[in-house]
């Protein structure tokens, strides 16, 4: 499907077609479990981050990021819920930053993060003004009905909530691949330390 012409929303690459991309961006979501299990899609990260200009991620992206063994001792931030398990992945987790930069690395947290993201690295790619431009054009210039779109500043009612929604969010069989990310994740801290 495409947007005025412009814009692609569908897959028109395997990963086996893009051994080189410039810039990587791995997005979140319900099916971060599957993805923290797939081998081929582990390895492409491992290999193409060798020569990538940007690897990032979007919210649960990281722990992908993470599971390839692409954060591990560096700092990263994920969206809240999963900050826990970025932990265990052997990063760093920053949870108090929306956007965080590690050399050619960087990860933004909850979905909302993935615009400030996005202008970060158009910034780096095409410079300030360009970015700028941009912003304006999305006209983006946030200022939310409630002050309460981070941990520190939602009320313990609304941490409830937001907690039972996002468990309810996670498909059973995302869900039963749990133990089998801790299992690689202990077997990979058991030989490499880290």
């Amino acid at each position: 499907m495409t947007e005025g012409g412009a814009l692609l929303l569908g897959v028109t690459h395997t990963v086996a077609e893009t051994p080189s991309p410039d810039l990587v961006l791995v997005p979140g979501g319900t099916a971060t479990p599957g993805q923290m299990v797939d081998d081929e899609v582990l390895d492409w990260l491992r290999q193409v981050h060798k020569t990538t200009t940007w690897t990032a991620s979007v919210c649960t992206g990281a722990l992908i990021l993470g599971a390839a063994g692409i954060l591990k001792g560096l700092p990263a931030t994920t969206h809240w819920y999963k900050m826990s398990v970025l932990k265990i992945m052997g990063a760093k987790p920053q949870p108090n930053e929306r956007i965080v930069h590690s050399g050619k690395i960087v990860t933004a947290a909850g979905v909302s993060a993935g615009i400030d993201l996005a202008l970060w690295l158009a910034a780096e790619i095409v410079g300030r003004e360009r970015a700028e431009a941009i912003q304006l054009t999305i006209e983006y210039d946030p200022h939310p009905p409630f002050d309460a779109g981070h941990m520190s500043k939602a009320s313990k009612e609304t941490q409830k909530l937001a907690k039972e929604i996002m468990d309810q969010r996670m498909p059973a069989d995302q869900r039963r691949l749990v133990p089998k990310i801790a299992w690689r994740r202990f077997i990979d801290l058991i030989r490499t330390g880290k």
